[in-house]
């Protein structure tokens, strides 16, 4: 029972079919919203899905100076790291795993696919890729800090004299103290979250290292067929798990005690959470340069941060 247990976490929900195909769609009503702020019809809800399976019957081209292993590797690892990253972040209470560290280990996962974007440019053999992958990893660094100092900031308060790392425990502590965003100590991280999570995601403003009228999509540029599909697609997971993380995070406390209604909660909180974070923004924002993105992070999202942090270790 609990290898079927396991397996249907890993594959049914919260883990490889509900993330791929909630992911999907968020990512079509992601496009569809910012298209209604631009003033156009934009295209159907489904596009996302049509096109990841477009991808998957095109022919896969491997270039000649590309190292042919870590090309196919990257966008599978990816999309596996993603998927056992779902199991950590409770959707309506459930979670395929839970432990005291849930938030070091959704830390770690979360450096995976960034990770294998930075490869798969490297390994493509295209100078574009390798600008691209250059430009990840300083997107990397440069919101790496600010998010770490979110989780110490959620965990703090949560956690009392000490700190909560378990994502049950802080579902549980707002379930008796309101959700965290109601706490005004953790409005500036949650503030600091809903920026960090567009580049965390890869996504406009913060999409420097695609940035497709510049380096033609940098890292992905040599990529075709099911592996571009696969990074697609886990664009598309990582919008869903940012978006979930953020609602476990600061709106845990929002909950009615029965998982279908939860569930649906849950869908249309990672909605508004995608709209304000990522629609809005890409609506209203030009792209940063790599510097004004590292510059950003490191002084105004990591002062948000900083401030919910020392905060919460005052006791406030």
């Amino acid at each position: 029972m609990m290898i079927l247990s396991a397996a249907f976490h890993l594959l049914i929900f919260p883990g490889f079919l509900f993330l791929s195909v909630v992911g999907l769609l968020l990512a079509g009503i992601d496009r569809k919203m910012l298209a209604h702020m631009q003033k156009r019809i934009g295209p159907p809800l489904m596009q996302p899905v049509y096109d990841f399976f477009k991808l998957l019957g095109k022919e896969t081209i491997i270039p000649a100076g590309a190292n042919p292993y870590v090309y196919r590797a990257a966008p599978v690892v990816s999309v596996a790291s993603l998927t056992v990253l779902a199991l950590f972040i409770p959707v309506a209470g459930v979670a395929g795993f839970s432990g005291n560290a849930d938030l070091i280990v959704i830390l770690y996962l979360l450096t995976i696919p960034g990770v294998a974007l930075v490869v798969s440019g490297f390994a493509s053999g295209s100078p574009f890729g390798g600008i691209g992958s250059s430009r990840e990893l300083i997107t990397m660094i440069s919101y790496e800090m600010p998010f770490i100092m979110v989780l110490l900031a959620v965990a703090k308060k949560a956690g009392g004299q000490g700190f909560a790392f378990g994502l049950q425990d802080i579902l549980a502590w707002q379930g008796g103290h309101g959700s965290m965003i109601s706490q005004v100590v953790m409005i500036p991280a949650a503030v600091a979250l809903l920026l960090i999570i567009p580049a965390e995601a890869g996504l406009h403003p913060f999409d420097v290292a695609e940035a497709e009228t510049e380096i033609c999509e940098g890292a992905l540029v040599e990529y075709s067929g099911t592996p571009l599909a696969l990074f697609k697609m886990a664009t598309s997971m990582k919008m869903l798990l940012m978006s979930g993380l953020f609602v476990d995070l600061f709106l845990g406390g929002i909950k009615t005690g029965m998982l279908i209604p939860d569930i649906l909660i849950f869908v249309l909180l990672t909605i508004v959470v995608t709209i304000v974070s990522m629609t809005v923004p890409h609506a209203v924002a030009a792209r940063l340069k790599a510097e004004h993105l590292f510059r950003f992070f490191w002084t105004w999202v990591s002062a948000f941060a900083l401030l919910s942090l020392v905060l919460a270790w005052c006791g406030l």
